[in-house]
């Protein structure tokens, strides 16, 4: 019998006894006994924002990735330049141990964040940017654009911007809800987007399973999500989740304030608690799989 499913032979028997109310905490003490996940971490919801790279230098940030095991990221800024730095030190980041995959944010200040999906100068700036690329090449996709009200996704720039995605083959991060998901699928049903925080406002499980099954190209990014984790355990709902959906989710950091730098280790550790209370090869797969293979990174299975 495989050691896995000898060590949970006991906690079955156990709850046989006891009935279905003692199941609920010999789970929790079941997960809590759980080694976490100790391979390799793709940080798919990273930012390198300007009021951060004062306080958290480029060799503060490689630092805290390589303490925390991350191998590749998903940067992104505001404005542009945070990532132009990351994807720049190459030496530095070859000797950290981190791939660096870049994006084009969309915002210049913090004032685009209400107004870009209005203002045809952001998509001008998102051509400029693509053309320049980076020092370190091509940047890899668009976003984090936020959408609070799902109604804008509608508009012609977020229109434009998805079409452009999906000519280009360049992923997308949007912060949004499960209406404005399905608007910007409509715009352009092959592009790849990365559902920042699987959804604002805690979308119910049963509505992420539903537009996962809808849309391929959906992936859903964990950090900030609620009702993840329950009294310390992974929700017996999400488990199952991820258990059906292994191929479809990533892990991230959201380092928009510069708090979370000072946490990151820590925030990294958490998804590697939670990770480990997952099949192995699901663990893997979510942790670092799926972006490997996301961006056709060497050694992505």
């Amino acid at each position: 019998m495989p050691p896995r499913v000898a060590c949970w032979q006991p906690l079955r028997r156990a709850c046989r006894k006891l009935g279905l109310a003692a199941m609920a905490s010999l789970v929790c003490v079941a997960a809590a006994a759980a080694a976490p996940y100790d391979g390799p971490l793709f940080d798919a919801h990273l930012h390198y924002n300007d009021d951060a790279r004062g306080p958290h230098p480029l060799a503060d940030v490689l630092a805290r990735m390589q303490r925390a095991g991350v191998r590749a990221i998903v940067a992104n800024s505001r404005p542009n330049d945070g990532t132009k730095s990351l994807a720049a030190a190459t030496d530095a980041t070859r000797a950290a141990g981190v791939t660096v995959v870049p994006f084009v944010r969309l915002y210049r200040d913090r004032a685009d964040y209400g107004s870009w999906f209005r203002d045809p100068s952001i998509a001008r700036m998102v051509d400029a940017e693509l053309v320049a690329g980076t020092a370190a090449g091509p940047y890899r996709g668009l976003g984090e654009f936020h959408l609070y009200d799902s109604a804008n996704a509608d508009g012609p720039i977020a229109r434009e911007l998805m079409q452009l995605a999906q000519a280009r083959g360049l992923v997308v991060l949007a912060h949004c809800d499960d209406v404005a998901v399905e608007k910007l699928l409509a715009h352009a049903p092959k592009a790849k987007l990365i559902w920042a925080h699987t959804g604002i406002g805690g979308v119910p499980v049963e509505r992420v399973h539903e537009l996962l099954r809808r849309h391929p190209t959906l992936m859903g990014e964990l950090s900030y999500r609620p009702g993840l984790v329950v009294d310390g355990a992974l929700s017996a709902d999400w488990r199952a989740l991820f258990v059906e959906f292994p191929e479809r989710f990533l892990v991230g950091s959201d380092t928009w304030v510069n708090a979370r730098w000072q946490h990151y280790e820590a925030l990294m550790a958490e998804a590697r608690r939670w990770l480990g209370e997952l099949p192995p090869a699901v663990a893997r797969r979510i942790a670092w799989d799926n972006g490997a293979s996301l961006f056709g990174l060497p050694g992505a299975p």
